[in-house]
This record gives C-alpha cells, sequence and structure tokens, in this order.
C-alpha cells in the first residue's frame, strides 16, 4: 500500500506517550508522507511491533487478551466500551456519518464548507486520541470570535434572521441541523468526559455546531 499524507495523519498512534506510524512491510510512503513524518517527528515503527505483549488497564495491572467488552483508550491501555472517552468517540463517529451525507448532497461552496466542517471533526477525534491539544482554530475562515457574531446576527450578515427548521425546508438544510444536533450531542458527551479538562475540545465542538448553523442560514437564503 503506497500511504498518502492523509492516510498518514489518519492512522498514527500514540504509544507510550509519543506519536507513532506503524508502517507495514512491502508499504510505502509518498514524499509529502514522509515530510509530514520527519517534520512533525514522528517516529515510523514496522507493523508488526503494533500489537502489544500485553494491555495495560486504566486502573493499574495487565491482561494478556483483549476482553470482547474492552478497547483500546490509546495506546496498550483497555477501558470498557461504556468509558465515557469511548462513547464520545461513538458520537464523533455519529457526527462524521452526518457531514459525510450532507456532503454528498451539496454543491458549489456549500459543499466545500460540509467537508472542512468534516475535516475538522476527524481532526478533533484525532486531537482527542493522540491526547494532543487542538491546533485548527477557524472554520470557513472566522475564528471563535467572528463565528459567534456571525451566528447571533445572522440578520446583519446573511440577511436572513433566525428561524426554526421547517418540513418544507430543503432536504440539504434538514440533514445540515441534523449533523448541527450530532455536534451538540458530541459537545455534550465532550463535558461528561473531560469534567475537569480539555476546554479546547469544547471550545471547538462549540465552534462546529455555530458553524453548522452558519451553513443552515445560508441555504435558507438559496
Amino acid at each position: 500500500m503506497l500511504y498518502t499524507k492523509e492516510q498518514v495523519r489518519d492512522n498514527i498512534r500514540n504509544r507510550d506517550g509519543k506519536r507513532v506510524f506503524y508502517l507495514g512491510k512491502g508499504d510505502q510512503l509518498t514524499s509529502d508522507a514522509k515530510d509530514f513524518l520527519t517534520r512533525e517527528r514522528i517516529e515510523i515503527l514496522p507493523a508488526s511491533e503494533a500489537k502489544p505483549q500485553r494491555f495495560r488497564l486504566l486502573g493499574g495491572g495487565y491482561m494478556e487478551e483483549k476482553p470482547e467488552h474492552m478497547t483500546h483508550l490509546n495506546g496498550d491501555t483497555l477501558v470498557e466500551k461504556t468509558h465515557p472517552r469511548i462513547v464520545f468517540r461513538g458520537a464523533v463517529d455519529t457526527l462524521e456519518a452526518e457531514l459525510l451525507l450532507c456532503a454528498a448532497e451539496a454543491q458549489g461552496e456549500i459543499r466545500k464548507q460540509l467537508e472542512e466542517a468534516l475535516s475538522y471533526t476527524r481532526t478533533l477525534l484525532r486531537n482527542e486520541v493522540l491526547d494532543e491539544p487542538v491546533t485548527v482554530d477557524t472554520l470557513g475562515g472566522m475564528d471563535e470570535k467572528a463565528l459567534r457574531q456571525r451566528s447571533h446576527r445572522p440578520q446583519e450578515f446573511y440577511g436572513q434572521p433566525h428561524f426554526m427548521p421547517s418540513p418544507t425546508d430543503s432536504r440539504l438544510l434538514l440533514q445540515v441541523n441534523k449533523a448541527r444536533c450530532a455536534a451538540r450531542a458530541a459537545e455534550l458527551r465532550a463535558v461528561a468526559a473531560f469534567p475537569a479538562g480539555r476546554e479546547d475540545l469544547l471550545r471547538a465542538f462549540n465552534r462546529l455546531s455555530s458553524f453548522l448553523y452558519l451553513i443552515m442560514i445560508q441555504l435558507k437564503t438559496l
């Protein structure tokens, strides 16, 4: 397999607190992927080392085999699938699915914005899994302040006042509204998963729901 930069970014793992990329025998990297790994100082390890010899438990201790009711929190650490962070990741998976459906139906500038929202969501999930800070702070070229201004005063910026979705609205608008609700649900799951931290992640999901609302506003004007 030939890994592109995007594929490499999606498959970075955390091992002993460090970011690593596992490369299988016979697999190769594009030049952009190699440059990215070098620039980010991410170690390349053989895929044969990807499976840990034993699994750590979050509360202490080890297990030799992974039981079905448990999954990876990060690296070789196992938690139950009901762990708040795992539930949060499931909510983000649902959000991604909703955004994919929206982008598949959209065209032009709206599609570009939805694809950006999808990429942003996937980056946030990677930040959480790898315990990294959120680094992307704009959506549609707007920072947090600009997003707040436009979502609070859409009449001023788009000539469209606040509205409640209606069955007469376009199917795409209603799908984006469903994605916005999924973004809110993921934010609430993040609150439960990180009651004493990750304010950056909470703010990021709040920005995302505001961005999706602005897409709804634009669709309403069409």
